[in-house]
């Protein structure tokens, strides 16, 4: 009624038809104007809102998102992708089909030879002793091409002494194993053939052919009730899944979604094996127990090693950034005695103490990794641990030294984790997201060791989760270059246990694609591969003594001696 009063009263101003009519367009068009402007403005804060609450709820849920369409492996980043395909592509020319007949055209190490380049009575300390092998078939004839695999080393009994030998593969059926003589005395030199090239072109191919020899059992809780539903790196499925995606990083992990039960549900995690195999009956004939690890040299003489008059070439001190030969170091003692740097001994409690005060160090990585928390609040009395919650020997782990400053934390990392013991995933989280929650200085120090939980599954998901390692460091040094960054290689584990899976040829190209892709950051290396061949302990978890060294290597790269730098 009050509007059309108004209308009344302001037309009664235009008596002129034509001037009414040309009125009533004006504020039709007015308000036309107006109710679109406010629409279009609503439009954009519903937008915006809808997209704070998506933003809101991802940073809520992390990596716990929900999505009907798995993650399509081929759909990544440009760059990512590039690189994985040219290093696949330079591994498949490096690891070349090699096609299985019978075990008769092997590799044969009781009918190879091997004969020792200028051969001398009496050799000198810190010398080079080179060995040519040609390998020949069961059969007895010379092969024509290499691609076997191979263990070199050498040792003194007497003296728990041990090195690495250095293998070079010529791809004609011949090699080139050259050890250094670092000790004197009598030296037993050993050559095992672990696999022969055609076991080794099986275990590839076998490796890249599938995901399911291992499958993963998540267990989802509502807080009223409890199911277990299947897990994976990928699922051949057309149920509905959880797809718990990290975006930038496009880390992806899946599993059934059970009735009832939303993703974010998932609290634990643990593995079976599954007896599936892509070896073949004849290709298994391969790595039964009397066909892995057979010696080359098993009558081999003993040489004789004498001091001479040599030089002594003054080393520098151990520090982060520098370059690790292979061998990087021999056994004396069952000390390890670095061949590139100048060590300082930390074997008191005060000197550790000295050395770690005021230090933060993270530890990420696997349960090889987890084995220095032990060993340190073993050694070190005044590191206490601290319960971080949670359950099982997976949880996190905190050492702490309140007087002195001192934090040593140890956290898994991420998918794939095999282990038939149960473990959480409610933090769970990418070591590249670890190290992005790390601000970082000169009193922080970072450890990553990844590949033992690797090996059972393709390659490109060991290459992707280096790559995004890698970058992450990057960004860590980009904020903070002072923060010193390790990596720890992956070291030798039993040679007999199931070989398609666990296989050491396995760790050994984990090992090469992680000196490749680290080449140029500013990291220190901790030799793992090359201490438990040189200590001869076949075992996933080495003794006490080789972590004891391992930590030790540790300490010279991140603390000073006073005393000594003089």
């Amino acid at each position: 009624m009050m509007e059309k009063i108004y209308i009344h009263r302001i037309l009664t101003l235009f008596p002129n038809a034509i001037a009414r009519k040309l009125l009533l367009i004006l504020i039709f068009v007015l308000i036309f104007s107006v109710i679109y402007l406010a629409s279009e403005d609503l439009t954009k804060f519903l937008f915006s809102l809808k997209n704070r609450i998506t933003l809101n709820q991802r940073n809520i849920l992390k990596m716990f998102s929900h999505s009907e369409a798995p993650l399509n492996p081929a759909v990544l980043p440009t760059e990512t992708q590039e690189r994985i395909k040219e290093i696949i592509e330079k591994l498949d020319q490096w690891i070349p089909p090699r096609p299985f007949t019978h075990v008769n055209t092997t590799t044969s190490a009781v009918h190879s030879t091997v004969s020792i380049l200028n051969p001398r009575e009496t050799y000198c300390r810190g010398d080079q002793l080179d060995i040519l092998l040609e390998v020949r078939d069961h059969l007895g004839r010379r092969k024509q091409y290499g691609g076997d695999f191979l263990r070199a080393r050498m040792s003194s009994s007497a003296l728990k002494a041990g090195a690495s030998g250095k293998v070079t593969d010529f791809n004609n059926g011949s090699y080139l194993v050259s050890f250094t003589l670092f000790w004197e005395g009598q030296v037993t030199l050993s050559l095992l053939l672990i696999h022969p090239s055609e076991g080794a072109s099986a275990l590839w191919r076998a490796r890249n052919q599938g995901y399911d020899r291992i499958v993963f059992i998540g267990r989802f809780d509502d807080g009223i009730s409890q199911v277990h539903s299947e897990c994976g790196l990928a699922l051949n499925t057309s149920a509905e899944l959880c797809q718990y995606l990290d975006d930038r990083d496009q880390e992806a992990f899946y599993c059934v979604r059970p009735q009832h039960f939303p993703c974010k549900a998932l609290t634990h995690m643990f593995t079976k094996n599954r007896n599936i195999s892509y070896l073949s009956k004849e290709e298994w004939s391969l790595f039964h127990r009397s066909n892995t690890g057979v010696e080359i040299m098993k009558n081999f003489t003993p040489i004789k090693v004498i001091p001479c008059n040599e030089s002594v070439k003054i080393k520098k001190k151990c520090q982060i950034g520098m370059k690790t030969p292979f061998p990087s170091g021999y056994t004396l003692g069952e000390r390890w005695i670095t061949t590139f740097c100048k060590q300082i001994e930390f074997n008191a409690t005060k000197n550790i103490n000295d050395c770690l005060e005021r230090k933060l160090i993270y530890l990420m990585g696997d349960s090889t990794l987890r084995q220095w928390i032990y060993y340190l609040r073993k050694v070190v009395k005044t590191l206490k641990y601290f319960d971080h919650h949670g359950t099982g020997i997976f949880k996190t782990h905190i050492l702490l030294d309140v007087e002195r400053q001192i934090l040593i934390q140890w956290k898994k990392h991420s998918h794939p984790f095999v282990t038939q013991t149960p473990f959480s995933v409610r933090d769970e989280n990418y070591i590249p997201r670890e190290i992005d929650q790390v601000a970082g200085d000169s009193d922080t120090a970072i450890v990553i060791t990844l590949g033992q939980h690797f090996r059972p599954f393709p390659i490109n998901i060991f290459i992707r989760r280096a790559i995004n390692i890698q970058k992450a460091i990057e960004r860590l040094f980009l904020r903070s270059p002072e923060t010193k960054v390790i990596l720890k290689t992956e070291n030798t584990r039993d040679i007999h246990q199931n070989s398609e899976m666990f296989s050491d040829f396995h760790g050994h190209i984990q090992n090469l694609i992680i000196r490749d892709i680290f080449m140029d950051l500013n990291v220190g290396i901790i030799d793992a591969w090359d201490m438990t061949i040189a200590y001869y302990t076949n075992n996933a978890h080495p003794p006490d003594y080789v972590i004891g060294n391992q930590i030790g290597m540790f300490l010279n790269y991140i603390c000073k001696r006073k005393d000594t730098e003089k």
